[in-house]
C-alpha cells in the first residue's frame, strides 16, 4: 500500500493525515462552509468521470428530457447522456443501453455460503454451508463515491459488454442457489432489469437481497421490498453520511433520497420482523464520516425501529483516495459506541481485519 502523509485543508490550513487530497478539505469545513468547498470539491468530481468518459454532472438542460429512475432526475440535452451512462436522448426520444429486462450490465457469479455479506450475522444464509448466492454486480452507479471500493465497474462500457437478459439471469438459478444479491456499482441504475429477475427467481424460492445506495424511485423501491418481504430476503441501505453537504463532497449527490427510502422500506418491518427486512450500513471513511456521523445516522435509524441492525464497514483506501489510512481500531469503537448511544440494538463493526493502528 502506498504511505500516507500529511495533507493541507485548503481553507482552514489545518495538517492531517485524514485529509483526502481528492477533496481537499478536511470534514468540518466541508460540514460548516460548503459554499466555499464544495464548488472545488464537484469540480474534482468533474474530472473523475471525465477520465471515464461519463457525464461530469447530472444533467439539467431545460430542452431536454427527464429521468426519473433515480434521485438524480436527469434532464438529458439532445445527443446526451444521463449521470449513469446508461440513458441516452435520441432524436427527442429516452433510450436505455443497458438496464431494461432485455438487456443488463452486469457480471455475476456464484459465491458460496457463509461469505461476506453485509448482513451475514443477521441472515439465516450464514448456516446454508453448501449452498450459494448469485451475486450480480452491475456495471453502472447513480452516484460518483470518490472511496467507491468496487470502482472497477466504470470500465464498463454498454456498448462493448455482453450483456444479459433478465430472464436468462434468472434461468442460473438451480437447486443450490439460497439467495440472489444485487450490487455494483448499484442496482438502483439498473432497477427495471434487476426487478423482473428478480420475480422468476422468487418464482424458484430464491431469496430476494439487495445492497444499495437507496437512491431509486419510491415505486421501484415498493417493488424491491415487496420482493425481498415475501421471498424471505432483505434490503441493505448504505448510507454513505448524515451531513447532506458532507455526502455531496463524497458521492457527488444528495442522500435525500436515500434517508427517504430508507424510511418507506423500514415501514414495512413489522410485517416481517424476522429475519430482518431492512439492513444499514456505513463505511467508516477516515476523517470525513466520525462518529458525529454515524451517531446522527444511528438516531435517525432508530427512531424508525431501533432494532433495525447496523453494520460498520472498515474502509481500505481505494479509488481516488488512496491516500486515506485504513480505518483505526479507536475510529470504529467510538462509532460502534455512538450507534449503542443513539438507541439502536444491533451494531457490528464488519471487515476487522482491515482495522488499523495508523491514527
Amino acid at each position: 500500500m502506498r504511505k500516507t502523509g500529511l495533507k493541507e485543508c485548503l481553507r482552514c490550513g489545518g495538517r492531517s493525515i485524514l485529509i483526502a487530497s481528492a477533496i481537499g478539505f478536511c470534514a468540518d469545513c466541508i460540514r460548516n462552509h460548503p459554499d466555499e468547498t464544495l464548488p472545488l470539491i464537484l469540480q474534482n468530481h468533474a474530472e473523475t468521470r471525465l477520465q471515464f468518459r461519463l457525464p461530469p454532472a447530472p444533467p439539467k438542460d431545460p430542452s431536454g428530457l427527464r429521468c426519473t429512475l433515480c434521485a438524480n432526475e436527469c434532464v438529458i440535452p439532445p445527443g446526451g447522456r444521463g449521470f449513469c451512462g446508461l440513458r441516452e436522448n435520441r432524436e427527442g426520444k429516452l433510450i436505455s443501453l443497458a438496464g431494461t429486462p432485455s438487456k443488463g450490465m452486469l457480471h455475476w457469479y456464484r459465491d458460496p455460503l457463509p461469505t461476506n455479506c453485509v448482513a451475514d450475522w443477521v441472515c439465516p444464509g450464514h448456516t446454508k454451508y453448501g449452498y450459494h448466492n448469485l451475486a450480480v454486480f452491475y456495471g453502472s452507479c447513480t452516484y460518483n463515491c470518490l472511496f467507491c471500493q468496487n470502482w472497477h465497474f466504470r470500465n464498463m462500457s454498454p456498448v462493448k459488454e455482453r450483456s444479459i437478459s433478465a430472464e436468462d439471469l434468472a434461468s442460473l438459478a438451480n437447486p443450490l442457489t439460497f439467495c440472489v444479491c444485487y450490487f455494483g456499482g448499484d442496482p438502483a441504475s439498473q432497477m427495471p432489469h434487476a426487478l423482473a429477475a428478480s420475480r422468476k427467481l422468487a418464482e424458484k424460492g430464491v431469496r430476494i437481497c439487495w445492497e444499495t445506495n437507496g437512491s431509486m424511485h419510491p415505486a421501484l423501491l415498493d417493488q424491491a421490498v415487496e420482493l425481498s418481504l415475501q421471498s424471505g430476503g432483505c434490503i441493505k441501505f448504505d448510507v454513505k453520511a448524515w451531513d447532506e453537504n458532507l455526502h455531496i463532497a463524497l458521492t457527488g449527490s444528495s442522500n435525500r433520497r436515500t434517508l427517504e427510502n430508507l424510511a418507506r422500506a423500514a415501514r414495512r418491518i413489522p410485517e416481517r420482523p424476522d429475519p430482518p427486512l431492512v439492513v444499514v450500513s456505513t463505511l467508516l471513511v477516515p476523517g470525513y464520516v466520525d462518529a458525529e456521523e454515524v451517531g446522527k445516522i444511528a438516531r435517525y435509524i432508530a427512531s424508525l425501529n431501533p432494532s433495525i441492525p447496523y453494520a460498520l464497514l472498515a474502509f481500505y483506501p481505494q479509488f481516488y483516495m488512496w491516500d486515506l489510512p485504513c480505518t483505526s481500531y479507536r475510529h470504529a469503537k467510538e462509532c460502534e459506541e455512538a450507534a449503542l448511544s443513539a438507541g439502536l440494538t444491533n451494531v457490528r463493526i464488519g471487515n476487522i481485519h482491515l482495522l488499523s493502528r495508523d491514527y
